[in-house]
């Protein structure tokens, strides 16, 4: 079996996929981005949620902004959700699964903090969960999402943010993901220490 044409047409679809992402989402990278730097200037933080791949993006996102992306500056407060496994096993156990994130937003989140929200369907459960908490609290969310947005697409208000990747394919979304977390960390360095190079 050959494989190098079909690895050739994984970078060919991914690249395509990027510029067609690049269409929908720069306006809500660039909105979802103010949101974030506003709430980390007014002594808010960022908490970040997500299972399986997405779970490693929360703490990615998380990682570059408590150490720092590609610019030296003071740690910024953020918290990944995904992170805490005594938490998460006891409240799995002791509730569901589905409450895992609820049970730390409404813990540790405060009117003023942001919600990252992700979710490759849009339809996982405990995210679903995770933005009821938030939005009770009077927490803003940033979603990213794939395949139309899903449940979550549905519950987002209007000052919330929704980055939905215009894509069904699972390895597309979260490549997508990633560049928007890049692009998020890059615009939020920005806002809070101006334009450079």
């Amino acid at each position: 079996m050959d494989l190098i044409p079909r690895i050739r047409s994984h970078f060919k679809d991914s690249a395509q996929t990027k510029l067609d992402a690049a269409e929908t989402l720069v306006t809500p990278i660039a909105r979802a981005s103010e949101c974030i730097a506003a709430s980390l200037s007014n002594q808010g933080k960022v908490l970040a949620c997500g299972n399986g791949g997405s779970a490693a993006d929360a703490q990615h996102f998380a990682a570059e902004l408590v150490g720092r992306f590609e610019r030296e500056r003071r740690g910024l407060a953020a918290i990944a959700l995904t992170t805490d496994t005594s938490i998460l096993t006891a409240v799995a156990n002791d509730y569901s699964y589905g409450a895992v994130f609820a049970r730390q937003v409404s813990a540790l989140g405060k009117a003023g903090d942001v919600l990252l929200a992700i979710s490759t369907s849009g339809n996982s459960p405990s995210i679903v969960e995770a933005i009821r908490a938030a939005q009770g609290d009077g927490i803003r969310v940033v979603a990213l999402t794939g395949r139309g947005g899903g449940k979550v697409g549905s519950l987002l208000m209007d000052s919330d943010v929704h980055l939905c990747v215009p894509s069904e394919r699972t390895p597309r979304i979260q490549e997508i993901h990633l560049l928007a977390i890049h692009c998020l960390c890059d615009a939020i360095d920005c806002l809070l220490l101006g334009a450079s190079e």
